[in-house]
């Protein structure tokens, strides 16, 4: 199935690292934060809705989360909040640039075998704020594995094509491992490339597919290590 294959992708965020749940941690203080204006729920609720709506503008990464917390912030306190409250929404966000790198079981032992021993080109194409992702790379000490690092807008088949086209390879020679299957894994089937789908316990509602993935070129696996097999 997958002679062809030159160079293999990785997604960062929850791929090689834990990410999502910061998001979600923050979520929960910031909706503490806003327990005399709304409950925990209808807060979570309304929060993803002004993520959605900053999407295009903001794009992705904690940043834009933060922005988002704070435009949340005083529209559902109709701007009753106080800048004490602002202040510790500013921290959230802050604390979770500040949060150390947590590499996942298996990571390392995966990338050290498929580049030294198997000679593959190995690249990080993710999404999200260039900054943060340098810095959350450089923290996690997987930089020395990668011969290319790609942080793109977004994950749709034009992204993945400009990444294939730089690396001077064909799709057919493109492997996506991540796990997200709306932006790890269609777009690449989409351009004729290659996708493993590896699950993490925590996804962010954006991402969720209902669909099933059957495809010639797609896996699912339960660990990264299992990629070596």
């Amino acid at each position: 199935m997958l002679e062809k294959v030159k160079t293999i992708a990785f997604d960062a965020d929850d791929t090689l690292w834990v990410n999502e749940p910061l998001f979600r941690r923050a979520e929960e203080e910031f909706c503490e934060l806003m327990v005399d204006y709304l409950d925990m729920e209808v807060c979570a609720k309304k929060l993803f809705e002004f993520e959605m709506q900053n999407l295009p503008l903001y794009g992705y990464g904690i940043k834009p989360f933060a922005l988002s917390l704070v435009e949340a912030a005083i529209s559902l306190s109709e701007g009753r909040v106080g800048n004490d409250t602002i202040s510790k929404i500013i921290a959230i966000g802050k604390a979770m640039l500040n949060a150390p790198v947590v590499v996942l079981n298996g990571v390392e032992e995966v990338l050290g075998t498929l580049s030294q021993k198997h000679n593959y080109r190995l690249v990080v194409a993710t999404k999200g704020d260039l900054l943060d992702q340098e810095r959350k790379l450089e923290k996690s000490g997987l930089a020395k594995y990668f011969h290319h690092i790609e942080v793109m807008s977004d994950k749709q088949p034009v992204n993945y094509q400009k990444l294939v086209n730089h690396l001077d390879i064909k799709a057919s020679e493109f492997l996506m491992i991540g796990n997200s299957v709306k932006s790890d894994v269609l777009p690449v089937l989409d351009i004729g490339g290659y996708a493993f789908h590896i699950p993490f316990h925590t996804t962010w509602e954006h991402e969720f597919v209902s669909e099933p993935v059957i495809h010639e070129k797609f896996k699912e696996l339960t660990s990264i290590t299992d990629i070596l097999d």
